[in-house]
């Protein structure tokens, strides 16, 4: 976009509505909404000079990069989800998992690959889950993943690496698969 918006009062309804509508215009351009609803516009800058407690990368792949990593850092920034795939770059990743929690998109994502299993689920066995019991099955997939990743990525020091949890997790997996497979 030509920039971002900060908006302290933060967007929902008739604001999402809005910015939805922006979108589809394919104009890529914010500004119109601070226009609208009176809110800072900052033109050609990325939101992550913000003082935030926790920052969440969702857009695009290399969206956050090392000077944006330091900016947050400096800014007091405890976590940042990355909510996209390979939503910081590389040197942003190393620089987060020295200085903050970092939360990686294998395991931030998972909600949404997990529903759509839960979907073929429903599907091939012609049943219908209730939106209560889709978030109930979801909410313990996410638990699980998260204690999966404290499990592996615990430090001595005691912190927790998610990223490290996350990859000895899904290697761990791979592994006791193709040993139950008998290909190993």
């Amino acid at each position: 976009p030509d920039g971002y918006v900060y908006d302290p009062d933060g967007i929902s309804g008739e604001k999402v509505d809005f910015m939805l509508q922006l979108r589809a215009s394919n104009m890529d351009t914010v500004k119109p909404f601070a226009e609208k609803f009176g809110v800072q516009y900052f033109p050609g800058k990325k939101p992550w000079e913000q003082k935030v407690d926790i920052a969440i990368p969702c857009a695009i792949q290399n969206e956050l990069d090392l000077e944006d990593a330091k900016m947050l850092v400096a800014n007091g920034c405890k976590l940042i989800a990355e909510a996209s795939n390979m939503g910081l770059t590389t040197d942003a990743t190393i620089y987060a998992l020295k200085h903050i929690i970092f939360a990686p998109g294998k395991a931030v994502n998972a909600g949404g690959v997990s529903v759509s299993g839960l979907e073929m689920t429903q599907n091939s066995m012609r049943i219908g889950w209730t939106k209560e019991e889709v978030d109930a099955k979801l909410k313990q997939i996410m638990t699980n993943i998260h204690e999966t990743c404290v499990k592996f990525g615990e430090e001595p020091d005691g912190k927790i690496n998610y990223q490290k949890g996350a990859n000895i997790s899904g290697f761990v997996k791979v592994a006791e698969a193709m040993l139950a497979q008998g290909i190993v």
